[in-house]
Order: structure tokens, then sequence, then C-alpha cells
């Protein structure tokens, strides 16, 4: 449901209008509308706001982990309608050891390295990404280093044989 802080702004209320059921929350702080989604919904909700609305530009995907709470991760997509100057984020929360959603490359090509930057240090699986692999850390890593839980001093590894 729409916080009475968003009902004013186009776009939320826009997207509530299409499906208010996709829309869990959100919040309006320092100029710019922030939208808590349904993860189930991710691509459909994309997809609206880049052909209805004109957000042609995804200027990041990255990911905050809350660990010890459940959920643990949130999934955080930063737009950019650079035709009406408006940002907006949107935000999926993701439970659980091995969190999982749709990938939005289908919708901008140029999500397909912010994803796999995602997958890689927080262990987020984008499903239907087109190679989700590593990007920044070796193949052979174990675990991923953004996630709270890794520990602080890292893994031993000996790169000699590098």
């Amino acid at each position: 449901m729409l916080p009475e802080v968003l009902k004013q702004n186009d776009t939320a209320a826009a997207l509530e209008a299409w499906d208010s059921s996709a829309i869990l929350g959100g919040s309006f702080d320092l100029g710019e509308a922030m939208l808590w989604v349904d993860p189930s919904r991710i691509v459909d909700i994309c997809r609206q706001l880049k052909e209805e609305h004109r957000f042609t530009r995804l200027s990041g995907v990255t990911v905050i982990d809350r660990h010890p709470m459940e959920p643990r991760f949130e999934v955080l997509y930063l737009l950019h309608s650079i035709e009406r100057n408006e940002r907006l984020k949107l935000k999926a929360a993701l439970g659980g050891a091995s969190p999982e959603i749709e990938s939005v490359c289908g919708v901008w090509r140029g999500a397909d390295w912010f994803e796999r930057e995602a997958f890689d240090l927080f262990g987020v699986r984008f499903l239907n990404h087109p190679d989700l692999r590593r990007i920044m850390m070796p193949d052979n890593w174990e675990g991923h280093p953004l996630r709270r839980d890794f520990p602080t001093h890292g893994h031993k590894y000996s790169y000699q044989n590098e």
C-alpha cells in the first residue's frame, strides 16, 4: 500500500493504480521516492516503469545485507528517467541463505554487470540472467565477501602459485 506522502508523486500513484498489489510500501526522502515492491513482480514493475513512465536508464543494482534480520537481503534498483529528470528507487526484500529474484536484463541490458556484481559479492541469484558468473572475485573464491557473516579477516588464501 502506498503511504500518503507518495500519493502526490505521479509515478508512484500511477504504479499503484496499475497494480496496487505490486507496491508494498515506500517513502519519500531528499526529493526522491523509494518503493518497496513485491519481488515476484519485479520484471513486470520494471517493464511498466520503462515503457509507460520512461525510466530508460538503470543506473545501478545493489544489495543490502541486514543479517541477522529476516528478510535478510534487500535488492535495490536505481532508476532514472532522463527525459523527465526523475529518479526512483525500488527495493525488494529477499529472505533465506540462498536468495533469488528474476533478472531485469530483459528490460535493461545494462543490468547484466550490476546483477553479476550483486551475485558475486552478496550471493543473490538472478534467475534467467544470460551469464550469471563471478565478475570481481576469482572463480575459485569461496563465499560472498560483502555478506555480513563473511569473516572480517577474510579466508586464508595462498596466491603464491598464481
